[in-house]
């Protein structure tokens, strides 16, 4: 019964899935720019600007405050594990809020999000997500909290739409679910494996070093292709019996990968557990969302009774599979590489 759920319910939706995931193959960088202009005194402020580093420091983008400032100092240029950072200083003639700062690219906009954020002396931080294509920012004259959850609950449904890799494991979760029950158990259990990684990472607690966590992110995949292949063939493992177990368990690693989507925006240290609650709320409504497309595909398709060749049985288990060997092989070689 397995196999044949299997065959006619799944064939269609993950194929059509994976036509998405294909053209990124190469898995688009998720982590945004981050622009942090800081207020040091009376019209006096210092601009910092973190580029992820799979942008070539010969893209790296130009700032341009308004024209009443005036860079004051030499500017600072330094490149760390995983970002390239600029800072310098501005005297300005009158309060920048209000005003509007740009950003240029000299060569390709790298189409990654950037996330403004305005800190003022009194402690007070107002933030913005910007999709790639604005490069602009006019400053409000007083940041909210609303304002705040708005913009990390964007940055994590970004990141769970943008991740591909995540969405690929959901998907190759959602193929081994038997039943509703089961299916209400595998999703809470990948939600709250993540949801405590996510915290104790982005708290400070624990950490993993990215390029070895991309790498066994992409292994879990892996994993699952072999799985899907045994439910197909009519076999049972531990894994399709209780498909929640592996949900759970890789659900931890993936939760230290969207930590490093957090951590690489920042965090407004006074506003710490609503950035990381609604950066949670948003990256669930992504993974939920992409739930209950795959199964209103699912449910179009089960009234057709469609008999599939067997190479097209075959064919999403295989590609999730090649996909899930593909990422682990390059990012071994880019742990082992440095890059």
């Amino acid at each position: 019964m397995a196999s044949r759920q299997f065959e006619s319910f799944w064939v269609f939706p993950a194929i059509c899935l994976i036509l998405i995931f294909a053209p990124s193959v190469h898995a688009h960088d998720t982590r945004p720019i981050v622009l942090e202009i800081t207020e040091s005194g009376a019209n006096e402020y210092t601009a910092q600007l973190r580029v992820p580093d799979s942008v070539p420091s010969n893209e790296l983008p130009q700032l341009f405050f308004p024209e009443n400032c005036q860079p004051s100092g030499e500017g600072v240029s330094a490149t760390n594990a995983d970002s390239h950072i600029q800072r310098r200083s501005f005297h300005c003639s009158q309060e920048l809020a209000g005003q509007t700062i740009r950003m240029h690219f000299p060569v390709l906009n790298p189409s990654l999000a950037t996330l403004f954020r305005f800190k003022t002396v009194s402690g007070d931080t107002a933030t913005r997500m910007i999709g790639p294509e604005t490069t602009s920012w006019t400053i409000p004259l007083r940041g909210t909290r609303l304002s705040i959850a708005r913009d990390y609950a964007t940055l994590g449904l970004r990141h769970i739409l943008e991740g591909v890799d995540h969405l690929l494991f959901v998907l190759g979760l959602l193929m081994l679910v038997h039943d509703r029950w089961m299916l209400l158990k595998t999703i809470t259990s990948f939600t709250v494996a993540h949801s405590i990684t996510l915290a104790i990472a982005t708290l400070g607690y624990a950490s993993a070093p990215l390029l070895p966590l991309n790498a066994a992110i992409a292994l879990s995949i892996l994993f699952l292709a072999p799985e899907i292949v045994k439910l197909r063939r009519g076999e049972s493992s531990l894994t399709i019996r209780q498909p929640w177990i592996v949900a759970f368990a890789f659900g931890l690693l993936h939760g230290f990968g969207f930590a490093s989507g957090l951590s690489s925006a920042g965090l407004p240290s006074r506003e710490l557990p609503l950035a990381l609650l609604t950066f949670n709320v948003g990256v669930e409504a992504g993974q939920l969302g992409c739930v209950a497309l795959v199964l209103l595909l699912q449910r179009s398709f089960e009234s057709l009774e469609i008999r599939w060749p067997r190479w097209v049985q075959a064919l999403p288990a295989y590609a999730i599979g090649s996909l899930g060997a593909y990422w682990t092989i390059q990012r071994t070689v880019m742990m082992f590489s440095g890059k």
